[in-house]
């Protein structure tokens, strides 16, 4: 766990507007050298956009390998002085501003003496909205749900025929976007609490916090210091902000009180501003029925709360959106969304036995949320890197469905012990399959599978012990799905 000062994570409003304004200002007049901390495609991006319009830039990465040497060499082609496996610190302290990756912890010395030299340190996506400001934002954030959540945003935006795109912690890096000789009229903006953290200009057209749970305490000295930088979304709200929040979370609810704005909620378990009637099957928007929970392809009461959120934003985003006709189209576009890839995504069905890859739950939470959604016995592939939550809260919905739970990796040991004693008389379905490779815990689940069963990989833990992302470990479980298949 990081031993970060509290400082770090604790919001000073008037400093965070005066970064904001700096930044701007610079960027309305590029001149001298910028500082890009971190090679990732976010500072690859970041470098390309700054030097595109007049900055000088210098980028550097304490890592040296071959990703972030293939970054160095694009970097270089477009006159960027790089650095890898060391930071230039003085240098660092001398630019117009900095530039962070998100992936670049706060309390690294070069960051540290960026701020006591009194440079600016934003993220690529604080830079990104600055050049453009006729581009209006959802901007969607959350422990969970808040991928599946942006993408139905922008999927219920072009529906009505707007010009939007994804873009953020979604995938393609703002700066990608904001380079374009062309922008789009509409973000959809998923941000990572990591972003927020470095975004202090952010004043969202609608801003969406989906849920909110303990999240990245191998990188947090707290759950409170993970909140903080969530809270972070709200830091420039005003009397006409719009936001949309799930009712059915306590947190969220401290969180948003006091916020300036209107707050449209969202709810699976009672009544909302947009809500799930169970004695129906219908989701409920602004008092009327909406759509047939039948006909929302995605599995989960989760995904149901997820649609509810990015109708409501979109509702509220724009008055012209808000029409029957509008809504109708929306309804018609729900319909054919398809499951984004590693989110309690079925990735095989033989024999009677269901594949679900949902390799994106990589916190505890999110992977409670996949089991109380399962209705099969489960053959439960849980395990990777230890993010530095308890595993105990998985055992109720264990209880109810599970068959057999497969602990592997770098957490396998700690996940299991704490399962067994969590299921009690249960304990034995818990294995703990020491020094396994992922081929080999799956192997073992298919040959436990039987017609009926649900083989889940949902495993509560980041996949660096065995993978570069949880994407490369969903296209591979994907792959040995349909081998066994």
């Amino acid at each position: 766990m990081t031993v970060s000062s509290p400082s770090l994570y604790t919001l000073d409003v008037s400093r965070s507007r005066e970064t904001a304004a700096a930044v701007a200002r610079l960027l309305s007049r590029p001149a001298g050298e910028v500082a890009v901390i971190g090679l990732a495609s976010s500072g690859l991006a970041a470098a390309r956009l700054l030097r595109h319009i007049g900055f000088d830039v210098y980028a550097s990465d304490r890592s040296d390998s071959a990703s972030t040497r293939d970054a160095a060499d694009a970097m270089r082609a477009l006159g960027v002085t790089v650095d890898l496996g060391q930071h230039d610190i003085p240098r660092i302290s001398r630019a117009a501003f900095v530039v962070v990756s998100p992936g670049v912890p706060p309390e690294i010395a070069p960051l540290q003496a960026a701020r006591t030299a009194n440079v600016p340190v934003v993220s690529e996506v604080e830079v990104a909205l600055r050049l453009m400001p006729a581009t209006r934002a959802i901007a969607v954030t959350g422990t969970n749900g808040k991928t599946t959540t942006t993408a139905l945003v922008g999927h219920l935006l072009r529906a009505l025929g707007e010009n939007a795109m994804d873009a953020g912690n979604i995938g393609v890096p703002l700066c990608d976007v904001a380079i374009r000789e062309s922008r789009p009229d509409w973000l959809a903006l998923e941000l990572s609490s990591f972003q927020l953290h470095d975004t202090p200009g952010l004043m969202p057209t609608v801003g969406v916090l989906t849920t909110l749970s303990a999240d990245h305490l191998d990188r947090y000295p707290s759950v409170d210091a993970y909140y903080a930088d969530k809270q972070r979304m709200f830091a420039n709200a005003e009397a006409s902000s719009r936001w949309v929040v799930s009712a059915d979370s306590a947190d969220i609810a401290t969180m948003i009180s006091g916020v300036p704005g209107t707050v449209a909620r969202f709810s699976v378990h009672g009544e909302a501003d947009g809500w799930y009637d169970r004695s129906s099957n219908q989701l409920i928007v602004d008092g009327t029925p909406f759509m047939s929970r039948d006909d929302v392809p995605l599995l989960g009461d989760h995904n149901v709360a997820n649609v509810l959120a990015a109708v409501l934003a979109v509702l509220r985003a724009d008055k012209a959106f808000a029409t029957a006709d509008a809504r109708s189209h929306m309804a018609q576009a729900i319909t054919r969304f398809v499951a984004l890839p590693h989110r309690l995504e079925p990735v095989a069905d033989y024999n009677g036995v269901l594949w679900i890859n949902d390799s994106k739950a990589t916190n505890v939470d999110s992977t409670l949320v996949a089991l109380q959604g399962m209705t099969r016995p489960i053959i439960h592939l849980l395990g990777g890197r230890h993010k530095g939550e308890s595993y105990n809260a998985l055992a109720a919905p264990l209880l109810a469905h599970g068959k057999a739970v497969l602990c592997y990796g770098e957490a396998g040991e700690q996940a299991a012990r704490e399962l067994r004693e969590a299921l009690g008389d249960r304990a034995d379905m818990v294995q703990w399959l020491r020094d396994a490779t992922f081929d080999q815990v799956v192997e073992t689940a298919s040959s436990l599978a039987k017609s009926g069963d649900a083989v889940l990989l949902s495993p509560a833990c980041s996949s660096y012990d065995m993978f570069n992302n949880y994407a490369e470990r969903g296209a591979r479980f994907a792959e040995l799905a349909r081998a066994h298949a």
